[in-house]
């Protein structure tokens, strides 16, 4: 009897040792490891801190949601209203306008472009629109502008150089050397600047500088140009005479040349001719006043010189 308990017992604590480490397998060999458990494993930060990194990305995509919303009801912009009136109101608004490096222009209408801004605060004042504004004037050739707080708005200009007067379709502007129109002028008061005649002799007028600079001496003498044909100049002379140039800028400037060194030598200005002709290379036309005779032979360079009196002229 003993030794079949002894048995029987001893079976029993055997199969039950089995079935427990049957049961161990089992369980370990049902739980397997997903790929992003291993991919998680494989990174080289605890998962401690990929739950912190977790976190704080859905804050920011949380927070990034609440900022477009805000965007999109215009929150910001109300804000930055609501700021730029409270300095307004605290005084920090343009009342005073200091103009610096003004000689010739009227300032008036930089004040009113300056004062005349919807918004003059001087927080929100948009100061690259007013200095585009102020370079839609003829006489400003640069401007920059600058706060000085708490209500000052300092404007430095760069002014344009007159350099002769424009008279076309009857009227008469200043303009600087690259054609620009700076303000009307009046035949009452004609600034002593030399007086280009034509359509589009403004745009010439740099073209014409360059070529009086090749007669320095006859710079001062010059009344005025007439930019003929858009192609050619007619000069006027303060001693009455005109001078026809040729065509292109070497022709020109080459008669020019000449046309000094024959008044140089002869002084043909001031003798009461009406016009001398160079258009032709080759030929010295004067045109001279009715009855009048030329008595005093001149040196022509080679030139083949005529004069015919000024009816002819056409």
């Amino acid at each position: 009897m003993a030794e079949t308990r002894i048995r029987r017992g001893g079976s029993t604590r055997l199969s039950s040792a089995r079935d427990t480490a049957t049961k161990g397998r089992r369980g370990r060999t049902l739980k397997r490891k997903s790929t992003l458990d291993r991919v998680i494993e494989a990174l080289p930060v605890s998962e401690a801190t990929l739950q912190r990194m977790a976190s704080w990305a859905i804050v920011g995509i949380f927070g990034a949601g609440v900022v477009g919303v805000a965007m999109f009801f215009g929150v910001p912009a109300m804000a930055h209203k609501q700021a730029a009136l409270l300095a307004a109101r605290a005084g920090f608004e343009v009342d005073k306008v200091e103009v610096r490096g003004v000689e010739r222009m009227d300032e008036l209408p930089v004040y009113n472009i300056a004062l005349g801004q919807v918004d003059r605060s001087m927080l929100s004042l948009d100061l690259p629109k007013v200095r585009s504004e102020m370079l839609k004037l003829g006489w400003i050739k640069d401007a920059r502008i600058s706060r000085r707080l708490p209500d000052t708005l300092v404007v430095d200009i760069v002014e344009r150089d007159p350099v002769a007067v424009w008279q076309h379709g009857g009227r008469l502007h200043l303009i600087d050397v690259t054609g620009v129109v700076l303000q009307p002028v009046s035949a009452n008061a004609m600034p002593d600047l030399p007086l280009v005649v034509g359509p589009d002799a403004n745009r010439q007028t740099a073209g014409l500088n360059a070529l009086m600079d090749n007669a320095p001496a006859l710079k001062p003498m010059l009344a005025g140009a007439t930019w003929v044909g858009n192609r050619r100049w007619d000069l006027r002379f303060q001693s009455g005479e005109t001078l026809s140039l040729p065509e292109g800028d070497k022709g020109s400037a080459a008669a020019l040349v000449n046309f000094a060194r024959m008044d140089g030598v002869n002084r043909l200005l001031g003798r009461g001719i009406v016009k001398f002709d160079m258009r032709d290379p080759d030929r010295f036309v004067l045109r001279l006043p009715q009855g009048k005779v030329e008595d005093k032979p001149m040196a022509t360079d080679g030139k083949t010189a005529s004069a015919a009196p000024a009816e002819e002229e056409g």
